[in-house]
């Protein structure tokens, strides 16, 4: 008797083996048809999985994250399907599953067009509709190769070459198409249901610019189309949101070929990157951290004693002067153990908090560059907490508080929180790495928030919580980090002299809040569609005269708002008065002040916002005051 163990604690008996759809109908016939997978023991497995002995199982629809990542793998799939049969020449790569879609790479002789796109999703809704059972079988790895050789697709022969000679190659069909993947697939084509072609991009093979240019077709799939309209509505105003139109059109900065990777701020994009930083100034000011700067490049071999060398340098610069070589610095942890060395340091002077400015630059691929989202050349908000291991967890907690205050202040008020474990790639010892895990995760329990786990994405130094805000569309932007460190300091020789009057190696919490300046500052563009609340904003007031009559008024306004310490500028220009408003809505100012005859003679503005309500005359001493107010709030 085989003995099936569901998630809801019951128990399924069966006499002898069983598969997973079996399972799935024993229990009802709406869950059969439902069905998309299982999870056998943990593992995720195909409805037609044959179960041998005793076993856990979760039967997978699309109800789950689970579910839609594998109708997106399988849509993927039936993508090259209709590929291959619209266009025969054609040779397919990989197609994984990514953030909200799929894509796959195909090597064909001409580029695809818009129509090629039309109608290659046309053919794979004919595909989906024939309901192709989708069936695996497993091959030796030789066996695989020469299989897809005789076919032409040397892309697929050469990915299984790189196979180790042992394992088990496993291949799915559905219909007359034949793909290498380990899977698992929905059981028929007829599941995707609900896709769409996005674009085509190009791509090199296996991501090496030394390898030829292949093409790269994205699509989005997801459970009912509902689902994928509020997406495609999403994606509609984040494209009217894109921060380098915005950029552009509010002459904030620019990016230009002459500098990869890096930004040129403008004056108004400056003052919104200073209100920014002044106020995590602020922040470093009123929670004790001491603000340090930390130089531009460091002698290689302190990367190499840090574990950089091994495990970051593909993505680091370097220099060389008087035959010495340095590293142009991508982070700067270890600029601040520098510091922290410099001195004896006892017990009682821990917690010891570090804050920097830093600015960082790492060797991105170009084709990963984008906007201020993805630079070369950045500016963190960088703190570094050296502390005692009984430290680490009131540290952890406080600092997640003090973030949640932050993200509120700019207008952010949901958060995603994610434990990142230990990496295969990594330094330390294991038990070194249990306690920096077991306190980060007890420290989220404490602060009395849920948080998923991520296997294996922690830092090469220690794990992390990385702490993602969901922006007014809905999307997730990670920014935060805290990082547990018991590996650098000591690796640099960092010392304290305990309460024992012994010396101890301290710990080393890595943290910042909004992480990049530039990549925050691109979240909170589009965040705001550019319309930044008072106290953000570059410019905050805009005085506009109606005739020349009133210049001088208009211009005296104007400097009474600068001297109570606002951005106000005025606009004299002899233009319909229509036609300024125009123009500065367009450039999004929280206010503008229209002043005419009336307005000249009362000692008065007529106040507009953003939104274009007109609030009427005011007088300028209680317009000042609402200012005050508004910021402050």
């Amino acid at each position: 008797m085989l003995n099936i163990r569901l998630p809801d604690g019951s128990v399924k008996d069966f006499p002898g083996p069983v598969t997973v759809a079996e399972v799935a109908q024993s229990i009802g016939a709406g869950l059969a048809r439902a069905a998309l997978a299982g999870k056998v023991n943990g593992k995720l497995v195909d409805t037609g999985f044959r179960i041998e002995s005793d076993a856990d199982l979760a039967i997978i629809t699309d109800k789950s994250a689970q579910g839609v990542e594998i109708l997106r793998h399988s849509t993927a799939h039936l993508l090259a399907h209709a590929v291959k049969e619209l266009f025969p020449e054609a040779q397919v790569t990989i197609g994984p599953v990514i953030e909200n879609g799929f894509y796959y790479d195909f090597a064909y002789k001409r580029p695809f067009t818009p129509e090629d796109l039309v109608a290659i999703e046309k053919r794979m809704g004919e595909l989906a509709r024939k309901d192709f059972a989708v069936t695996r079988k497993a091959l030796p790895r030789d066996e695989a190769a020469a299989f897809f050789e005789s076919l032409g697709e040397k892309y697929k022969a050469e990915i299984i070459r790189s196979i180790p000679v042992a394992d088990e190659i496993s291949l799915y069909s559905q219909g007359d198409f034949i793909d290498l993947c380990r899977g698992p697939h929905v059981p028929s084509t007829g599941k995707c249901k609900v896709f769409k072609l996005m674009r085509v991009a190009g791509a090199y093979w296996r991501g090496d610019s030394k390898n030829e240019m292949l093409q790269r077709i994205y699509g989005t799939a997801w459970a009912s189309k509902e689902a994928q309209d509020a997406y495609l509505k999403m994606l509609e105003e984040a494209e009217k949101r894109d921060h380098r139109r915005l950029g552009t059109q509010l002459d904030l900065f620019h990016m230009q070929e002459e500098a990869p990777g890096l930004v040129f701020w403008h004056p108004k994009g400056w003052i919104l990157w200073q209100q920014v930083e002044q106020y995590m100034r602020r922040v470093y000011r009123d929670n004790g951290y001491h603000e340090v700067r930390g130089p531009q490049i460091l002698d290689v071999s302190l990367w190499k004693r840090t574990g950089h060398w091994d495990n970051f340098r593909e993505n680091m610069f370097f220099t060389e002067s008087e035959k010495r070589h340095y590293a142009v610095k991508p982070m700067n942890c270890p600029g601040h153990i520098l510091i922290y060395n410099k001195g004896i340091r006892s017990y009682r002077d821990l917690p010891l908090r570090y804050g920097e400015f830093g600015s960082c630059h790492r060797n991105e691929p170009s084709g990963a560059l984008h906007g201020l989202m993805r630079v070369r050349g950045f500016v963190q908000d960088d703190g570094h907490i050296f502390c005692t291991e009984d430290q680490i967890l009131g540290e952890c907690v406080a600092y997640t508080a003090l973030l949640q205050k932050v993200y509120r202040d700019f207008g952010f008020g949901e958060i995603v929180y994610k434990v990142s474990t230990r990496p295969e790639r990594r330094i330390g010892a294991d038990e070194v790495w249990d306690k920096a895990e077991a306190a980060l995760s007890e420290a989220l329990k404490r602060s009395g928030v849920e948080y998923i786990v991520s296997p294996g994405e922690g830092a090469f130094y220690g794990p992390k919580i990385e702490y993602s805000l969901k922006d007014a569309i809905g999307r997730l932007w990670q920014c935060g980090t805290m990082q547990v460190d018991f590996s650098m300091p000591g690796l640099l020789g960092a010392e304290y002299v305990g309460e024992d009057n012994a010396r101890h190696t301290p710990v080393m919490l890595h943290r910042a809040i909004v992480g990049s300046m530039e990549r925050f500052l691109g979240i909170l563009i589009e965040n705001f569609g550019g319309a930044f609340p008072l106290w953000l904003a570059p410019e905050q007031v805009v005085v506009l005269s109606i005739t020349e009559h009133q210049a001088a008024y208009a211009e005296q306004v104007a400097g009474r708002l600068r001297e109570a310490g606002f951005r106000a500028k005025s606009d004299l220009r002899n233009e319909k008065i229509s036609y300024k408003i125009r123009e500065h809505s367009l450039q999004k100012l929280p206010y503008q002040l229209v002043v005419g005859d009336k307005e000249k003679q009362a000692g008065s503005v007529a106040v507009r916002t953003r939104s274009g309500e007109d609030l009427g005359a005011m007088a300028l001493d209680a317009f000042i005051e609402r200012l005050g107010n508004e910021a402050r709030a």
